[in-house]
């Protein structure tokens, strides 16, 4: 077994996200958050899991090594919503969420995240996917999430671990974390694979 905290690596988590801080705190990993502007718009023609992946890469790109704690392995994330072959984002408004509920009721849709795990000099990214199926929501209840949780920071315009998930969401085909924003079990094992594959290649 690699103890992740004890690999002499210093793990730094580039998210501003709550959810992403806590999940990742769950699993016992020490980490530092450092968050930079990042541009994330993305090239047209890429769909669902390619939106993810460019994002996060983009996310880890924008930061210079030598200017991070020697060791560093940074950690990126970014998650999206996929409805019908069009990337839902994050609501600019109120209004906004209202309409990206509302084109979520009664369907499936994905939750795709890209994570990135970046030394000085080596890269690696892969993307986890979950279907959600949601029942037809009713007006009343997409105005009440709205206005009382304010999901204006989340991919889709909801949180699954919020009131809208526990009675809007039939059924969850996947992780149900990465629907939160991190696929934790995912990470962690390869945050194991990346760190032994290094240990490996030094010792050859």
């Amino acid at each position: 077994m690699i103890d992740l905290n004890h690999s002499g690596y210093h793990f730094v988590l580039a998210s501003q996200s709550p959810r992403r801080h806590f999940l990742l705190t769950e699993t016992g990993l020490d980490f530092e958050v450092l968050v930079k502007p990042t541009d994330e718009t993305y090239p047209d023609g890429l769909v669902c899991e390619e939106i993810a992946l460019y994002v996060s890469k983009a996310k880890a790109e924008v930061f210079d090594f030598d200017q991070l704690p020697q060791n560093t392995l940074l950690i990126t994330a970014d998650t999206i919503v996929w409805l019908e072959g069009e990337c839902i984002g994050k609501p600019v408004d109120a209004r906004d969420a209202r309409l990206m509920l509302a084109k979520l009721s009664g369907k499936k849709h994905t939750v795709a995240t890209g994570v990135c795990l970046r030394t000085h000099d080596r890269f690696h990214s892969f993307y986890v996917n979950t279907d959600v199926y949601f029942r037809k929501l009713e007006t009343g209840e997409i105005d009440y999430y709205v206005d009382k949780f304010k999901p204006l920071d989340k991919a889709g315009a909801y949180g699954v671990q919020e009131w809208i998930g526990y009675v809007g969401v039939e059924r969850i085909e996947g992780s149900y974390f990465n629907v939160m924003g991190l696929p934790v079990q995912r990470l962690y094992c390869e945050l194991k694979q990346f760190i032994s594959r290094v240990t490996h290649d030094h010792a050859v």
